[in-house]
């Protein structure tokens, strides 16, 4: 399980790099002034020469990568919770990279998430099988 957590670990660093980076590239290139195609696809071309852009899509995708690593070694119900855990370093970015303000209320809702992730670790440990005594031949034999 150590193994896990610390693929989860580099996966949710990896997440939080390529949201800072998104979210720096999408303030360079501004808002769609308008809904028209010529307006989407002018939007669409400052985005994918924006280089925080590319950034954040390359870390995501590094994060993505993790994540397939992750759900082809444990159950999902186990490993897309504690991806819940990317929240709390996302606030912590966003506020310390970013410079956002995080109300209160947003770190209780972080205080919250830390518990329900710690809560299904602490299920996936009480999961684990306990040791079966080994077979014999009696047990072998069919009748």
């Amino acid at each position: 399980m150590a193994k896990l957590l610390m693929i989860l670990l580099v996966a949710i660093v990896l997440e939080t790099i390529g949201v800072v980076c998104l979210s720096r590239g999408l303030k360079e290139i501004g808002e769609l002034d308008k809904v028209s195609l010529p307006a989407v696809l002018k939007l669409v071309g400052r985005g994918l020469t924006n280089a925080n852009i590319i950034r954040g899509v390359f870390f995501e995708a590094l994060f993505f990568i993790g994540l397939l690593m992750l759900m082809s070694k444990a159950d999902v119900s186990f490993i897309w919770p504690l991806t819940a855990l990317g929240f709390v370093s996302m606030t912590l970015a966003a506020k310390f990279f970013l410079h956002e303000e995080v109300s209160r209320a947003r770190w209780i809702g972080v205080l919250l998430i830390t518990a329900g992730a710690g809560l299904v670790s602490w299920t996936e440990k009480a999961k684990e099988p306990l040791s079966s005594p080994p077979a014999t031949a009696d047990s072998m034999t069919h009748k």
